[in-house]
């Protein structure tokens, strides 16, 4: 459960807000859950000494898995929120696949209730576009909006019939919410990899670009005639890419992209392991710069992990065998920093726009710090290199694709409603008499 917020001011911070205009060394002072004041020379009752870090507005995660319910070897509310916090996450939305589907009213209503309970950082439900997310019987989504949905997604599966994502796009417009959308036509998707030259020299079979791209572009036809509020999730391709740019004017529309298909390739598949087995696949060099052209220009609105913990029994086998997905939360700014920014590809203001500001927009809530916003912030040290290592990770599970890698900055201190909820700072909160 997120803390009864008190007044606290960060002293002394390098403040990078896009948003709101701020750049520049300056105190945020927070209370009562809230920005309250931004300037110099600021008081409060407790005070957090931040030389030399840099702060920004919480980053937002708009796709996780916490495995919750049915898969808590994997994930928890409690771990998955700690390993959100800890990659400075302050926001995130929960995707539907668990075990059972999220599609009834009672399933939302007793995860909202363990969230109170239970999570670090804000946490908002997902639930399934379509009954088990079998793609036929859409559920009731004014009900599970009632219950406490924020939104309605296929991810995982997608949704192969183009009926019964129109059908749905109505239903979710008229109910107010928003779609998540997982762009895969499975009569394209064969393989478990990216069908290149990678695969080809490794001999697993692949499934082509266009598996994404057709499925991308029925849901962008059907999002500009149905109106619905559409958000397309991990986008890897570059076609998608520009796909959607095509529609960013035509409907109500926004995507985002991953950190390990903004920084990895498929070459990976190489080791033939079955940790970097990942849907939608990593792809060649020509995709993930498109993409990242995309992020940088603002195509892209924003990042999102797709954080999706498994068992080491689950990834430990060939890659054909293997579950997909990679850990993204503790990773996702240093890989992105590292990469992209150190790397002269996208700025550090863009990176925290689609970290944060972008994503807080979309939820309706954080990604500022702006006066009266909620005081959820994020601490990073852009110069901390460290190494990506199984036995530090604060989630349940291991499966990152970083293992091993060094990584320059890092999250630091994590604050929601005013309380820092991670702490690495290592600096004692000063209280004054």
């Amino acid at each position: 459960m997120i803390p009864t917020p008190t007044d606290l001011v960060v002293r002394n911070a390098r403040v990078l807000d896009p948003g709101a205009g701020l750049d520049g060394v300056m105190d945020v002072r927070l209370a009562e859950g809230e920005i309250a004041e931004v300037g110099e020379n600021l008081r409060g009752t407790r005070e957090l000494d931040a030389d030399g870090l840099h702060l920004f507005p919480g980053f937002v995660d708009v796709h996780a898995h916490w495995r919750t319910p049915g898969r808590e070897d994997e994930e928890t509310i409690e771990s998955g929120s700690a390993s959100a916090a800890a990659g400075g996450f302050t926001g995130v939305v929960m995707m539907p696949n668990t075990d059972p589907i999220v599609d009834s009213p009672v399933i939302v209503s007793g995860l909202a209730r363990k969230i109170e309970r239970e999570s670090r950082v804000r946490a908002r439900i997902s639930a399934a576009l379509h009954v088990g997310l079998k793609g036929e019987r859409l559920t009731e989504m004014r009900l599970l909006k009632e219950a406490g949905a924020f939104c309605v997604s296929d991810d995982g599966l997608g949704t192969a019939s183009a009926g019964v994502l129109r059908n749905g796009m109505t239903y979710a417009r008229s109910a107010g919410l928003p779609l998540i959308l997982h762009c895969e036509d499975h009569t394209l998707a064969t393989g478990v990899v990216h069908d290149g030259v990678a695969a080809s020299l490794a001999g697993i079979p692949g499934s082509p670009a266009s598996a994404e791209d057709v499925a991308t572009a029925t849901a962008l036809i059907l999002a500009a005639e149905t109106g619905a509020r559409t958000h397309i999730t991990h986008v890897s391709t570059a076609l998608s890419a520009a796909l959607v740019a095509f529609f960013k004017d035509r409907a109500d529309v926004t995507a985002d992209t991953t950190p390990h298909h903004l920084t990895l390739t498929d070459d990976l598949i190489s080791t033939l392991e079955g940790l970097y087995r990942v849907n939608p696949p990593l792809r060649p060099d020509a995709d993930r710069d498109g993409v990242g052209e995309a992020l940088r220009a603002g195509v892209l609105d924003f990042v999102a992990t797709d954080h999706a913990p498994h068992a080491s029994e689950e990834k430990e086998l060939p890659l054909e065998e293997a579950a997909p997905g990679f850990l993204g939360h503790e990773t996702a700014f240093a890989a992105l920093h590292t990469e992209l920014v150190l790397a002269g590809k996208i700025t550090l203001p863009r990176l925290i726009e689609a970290m944060s500001c972008a994503p807080g927009r979309w939820m309706g809530e954080g990604g500022s710090l702006a006066v009266g916003e909620p005081a959820d912030l994020t601490l990073v040290d852009l110069s901390e290199r460290w190494t990506v290592d199984s036995g530090t990770m604060i989630s349940r599970s291991s499966n990152s694709p970083y293992l091993g890698r060094t990584l320059t900055g890092r999250v630091v201190g994590t604050i929601v409603g005013g309380e820092l909820v991670h702490d690495r700072t290592g600096a004692q909160l000063g209280t004054r008499g």
